[in-house]
């Protein structure tokens, strides 16, 4: 049982793990017998570290839990963690550390090749833990990997409220939908949805969700909420766009930012654009994230620039549907 959990912000559950970085020439990549790359790096960092790095950064009492290998992966996701003062309860996985390649071109797309063979059913993160994890947390992300959707119960049993993300959820795949129908809040990519609003409006309708936001690159995103769409226009990145590797991740960690200091969804989702913007400017092998004050005064330069009345950061699409806008 870990040490000293009391008073936590968010928990994070899943993802944690290490990523090779290749930078390619151009994706898609076409066959040739070799080619020659600036550089390839390891680097821990996966969707849970990621968030995780991201709610501490913004000032939130982050706990990290996952399965981890004995291994040299494992040491980096460990030193990862120490370094940026991210408490992390670790539990034993013989298969090893998940890992993944990243294939990164010059414009910032990413394409991840993931190991599955560092993921088994029997997985388990022990249910004492985490129900003693959530009973002193705030809220909990749950990552969306097989000991996490074994956590579900044991989490909605402990009355916390969660997030979850889908990413390039296709909007049919079963396993998907029991953490899309028991998160409070729902992240998803549009990258694989035909109709990004029907996707939207079925996750509330079938699920708890109160919010639902599909991030549609340099689109923006779409925010569900109280029954509206919103359309929440892309923010401006801080520097030059250069991987888009963490976006995701950092939108989730800026609207959760949002929703415990008690902010409305549509100024979470904004916190969460501002958030992604800033990822999309660091190198694929880094793990800088935004911090709370560069958020805040880029939330602040924003509402400097309104122009109306209505709320910062989107408009209503007025019964237009996402899924007819380029994404």
């Amino acid at each position: 049982m870990p040490a000293d959990i009391d008073d936590i912000d968010v928990l994070v559950l899943g993802g944690a793990g290490v990523d090779t970085i290749v930078y390619v020439p151009e994706l898609p990549l076409p066959f040739a017998d070799s080619y020659m790359v600036p550089a390839i790096d390891m680097r821990a960092g996966q969707t849970g570290d990621f968030v995780a790095m991201g709610t501490h950064a913004l000032g939130l009492r982050t706990h990290h839990i996952d399965v981890i290998g004995d291994d040299h992966p494992g040491d980096l996701v460990r030193a990862l963690h120490q370094d940026k003062g991210i408490a992390l309860t670790e539990v034993p996985l013989s298969a090893g550390t998940k890992r993944a390649v990243n294939l990164v071109s010059p414009d910032g797309r990413r394409l991840s090749l993931y190991d599955n063979t560092r993921s088994h059913e029997a997985d388990r993160l022990p249910p004492a833990t985490v129900a003693a994890l959530a009973g002193a947390s705030r809220h909990a992300h749950v990552s969306i990997t097989q000991p996490c959707a074994h956590a579900l119960p044991t989490l909605r049993a402990a009355g916390v409220s969660l997030s979850t993300d889908l990413h390039n959820w296709d909007g049919h795949e079963p396993y998907h939908e029991a953490f899309a129908y028991e998160a409070d809040v729902v992240f998803l990519s549009t990258a694989a949805l035909a109709d990004p609003e029907r996707t939207m409006r079925r996750i509330a309708a079938r699920g708890r969700a109160r919010a639902v936001v599909a991030t549609a690159g340099a689109e923006g995103a779409y925010l569900l909420a109280d029954g509206e769409l919103t359309h929440v226009p892309a923010a401006a990145p801080p520097a030059p766009v250069v991987d888009s590797n963490g976006a995701g991740d950092a939108f989730a960690s800026g609207y959760l930012f949002g929703l415990l200091s008690g902010e409305p969804p549509l100024r979470c989702a904004l916190y969460g654009s501002l958030a992604g913007a800033h990822a999309c400017t660091v190198p694929a092998t880094g793990t800088d994230v935004i911090r709370r004050d560069q958020l805040l005064a880029r939330a602040a330069d924003v509402d400097g620039r309104a122009h109306d009345d209505r709320p910062t950061g989107g408009r209503r699409t007025n019964g237009s549907r996402a899924g007819d806008r380029p994404v």
